[in-house]
C-alpha cells in the first residue's frame, strides 16, 4: 500500500500534471465568492442588454401619456417615464448602450495606451520624453473637464463623440503603468537573448515585452470599464452623451433628476443600475488581482 501511495504521488508531481499558471489562476478566482458574484452581475447586465430585442419587454421608445409618471406596479415593474415610456424596458436597453460602449472605450484606451508605454519604456530618450510629457498633460485637467472640452470640439452632444473623449482621457493610464512594466523588464535575460541575435526592436516589444507585462493591465482594464461607464454616463447627464430617444442610463438620470424626489423612481433607478455594474465590475477586479499575482496566491 505504501509503495503504491508513494506511487501516485510521484505520479502528481511529474512535470506534465502540474497546473498552468491560469488554472491556478482560475482555481484563486473560483474560491473568491465576492469576484464570482462580481462576474455574474456583470454577465447578467451584458447579456440582457445583447437579448433584449428579443426578450418579452415592452418598446423601450413607446410613448403611452396616458400612464405617464407611473409608480412601480404589476404593469410597469419600474414605472413610466414623463412621456409613459417603459423604465423596465429601457433600463434593459440602457444596459445595450452603457456596458458594452465601457468595454469599447476601455479596449480603445488599453490599446493604445499600451503601445504608446511599451514604446516609451523600451525606447527611452526623446520619444520617451515626449510620450509622458503628452500624458501628464492629459493627466493635469480633471477627467470629466477634459472630456466635455473634447466632446465640444468634436461637434457636440453624441454618443461617438462621449466615447472617443473618454477614451483620450483614460489612454495616459495605461501609458504610465506600462512603460513602469516595461522599465522593470526590458534588462532581463530574455530581453537581452532576443537582442543579442538580432531580433527587431517592434519584435521584441510586440512579442518579448508586451505579453509580459499584461496581467497589471487586465486587471485595471476590468475596473476602469465601471470607471469607463461612470463618465460616459455623466456625459449624457449634462447632456453631451446619448441623444433622445436613445435609452442610456446617464441621460435617464438627468430626466428623472429634473423631477424631484416625487418620483424617486424615475432616476433611482438607472442608478442602481450602473451602481450594480460599477460594484461588480470592483469585486471581479480585485478578485482577478489576487488571481493572477503569485505572491497574493501564496497567502
Amino acid at each position: 500500500m505504501a509503495t503504491l501511495a508513494t506511487a501516485a504521488d510521484t505520479g502528481a508531481l511529474k512535470p506534465g500534471k502540474h497546473r498552468s499558471f491560469i488554472a491556478d489562476a482560475w482555481r484563486t478566482l473560483r474560491g473568491n465568492r465576492l469576484a464570482i458574484a462580481g462576474l455574474v452581475i456583470v454577465l447578467v447586465w451584458l447579456i440582457a442588454g445583447i437579448l433584449a430585442p428579443i426578450l418579452p419587454i415592452a418598446d423601450p421608445n413607446a410613448q403611452d401619456l396616458k400612464v405617464r409618471l407611473q409608480p412601480p406596479s404589476s404593469a410597469h415593474w419600474l414605472g413610466t417615464d414623463d412621456l409613459g415610456r417603459d423604465i423596465f424596458s429601457r433600463i434593459i436597453y440602457g444596459a445595450r448602450v452603457s456596458v458594452p460602449a465601457g468595454m469599447l472605450v476601455v479596449a480603445i484606451a488599453a490599446v493604445v495606451g499600451s503601445l504608446l508605454g511599451v514604446l516609451a519604456g523600451y525606447s527611452g530618450g526623446a520619444v520617451d520624453s515626449v510620450i509622458m510629457r503628452a500624458s501628464d498633460a492629459v493627466l493635469s485637467y480633471p477627467s470629466i473637464i477634459l472630456a466635455m472640452a473634447i466632446t465640444a470640439v468634436r461637434g457636440g452632444p453624441g454618443l461617438s463623440n462621449a466615447l472617443i473623449a473618454v477614451a483620450f482621457v483614460l489612454w495616459p493610464e495605461y501609458a504610465r503603468l506600462m512603460r513602469g512594466q516595461v522599465l522593470a523588464i526590458r534588462e532581463a535575460d530574455f530581453v537581452s537573448a532576443a537582442q543579442s541575435v538580432g531580433v527587431p526592436s517592434g519584435r521584441i516589444m510586440l512579442r518579448h515585452i508586451l505579453p509580459t507585462a499584461d496581467a497589471p493591465l487586465i486587471v485595471k482594464a476590468t475596473i476602469d470599464v465601471g470607471a469607463a461607464i461612470v463618465l460616459t454616463a455623466g456625459l449624457s447627464f449634462i447632456g453631451l452623451g446619448a441623444v433622445p430617444p436613445t435609452a442610456e442610463w446617464g441621460a435617464m438620470i438627468r430626466d428623472g433628476a429634473n423631477k424631484g424626489v416625487q418620483y424617486w423612481w424615475y432616476a433611482l433607478v438607472p442608478g442602481v443600475a450602473i451602481m450594480s455594474v460599477v460594484m461588480g465590475l470592483n469585486f471581479f477586479g480585485d478578485g482577478l488581482r489576487d488571481a493572477l499575482d503569485p505572491k497574493r496566491r501564496q497567502r
